[in-house]
């Protein structure tokens, strides 16, 4: 399923969500500049839970691994955050958007403290913001792009439903995964920031 667009205007203009966009792709046309020394660049800034640094902590959540990854990230980002940072306010939505981005680089760390892939990425922070939005509007609706074989359906799926099989994907992933961090392989999806920023985004909406 791919999301559209909801069907809750915001009252005000997303001044932080529109922010946060522009700095996520400035970054990311910076990575594009790098050419070979992206790597090392990704190295640098990202979270390696084996060597965890507070600075890195605040960096990588404004990295991405690919087109795809910057992409679809915004796109959630747009679709969510207008709303919530529409019942915070400016303000309180930045803080409770990067505390988020930290309880889910945390998750991920906790699971695998050993860990040498750097860890990159806004989905923990917005996945704070869906856990938000699912508290928040649990009676909006999603338009979602659905496949379905060779065929495309455009239907609106209610938030709490988009929202709640979009966290049990990430929690029961999470779980599969941790055979494999086990065995030593890794890499892909940090599917335990996903949970954890989800989570702190359900907890967290209270105080924001």
């Amino acid at each position: 399923m791919i999301p559209l667009r909801d069907v809750i205007p915001s009252r005000t203009t997303p001044v932080v969500t529109i922010s946060l966009i522009v700095v996520n792709v400035l970054v990311f046309f910076y990575e594009l500049s790098l050419g070979g020394g992206l790597d090392q660049f990704i190295r640098a800034w990202g979270l390696v839970p084996a060597e965890f640094s507070l600075v890195t902590l605040a960096t990588s959540m404004f990295l991405h691994g690919g087109i795809f990854h910057a992409a679809g990230n915004m796109l959630y980002l747009w679709i969510f955050g207008d709303n919530v940072e529409d019942r915070m306010g400016h303000g309180r939505f930045l803080a409770f958007y990067v505390l988020c981005g930290v309880a889910a680089a945390l998750g991920q760390t906790y699971i695998a403290p050993d860990s040498l892939i750097p860890m990159v990425g806004a989905s923990g922070a917005i996945a704070g913001v869906m856990g938000a939005y699912f508290v928040l509007y649990p009676r909006s609706r999603i338009v979602t792009l659905v496949p379905i074989f060779i065929f495309i359906q455009i239907v609106e799926v209610p938030a709490i439903a988009f929202l709640g099989i979009w966290f049990l994907m990430q929690f029961l992933s999470g779980v599969g995964s941790i055979a494999t961090t086990a065995s030593g392989a890794g890499g892909g999806i940090a599917f335990w920031a996903h949970t954890a920023g989800f989570v702190a985004g359900l907890v967290g909406v209270f105080v924001f």
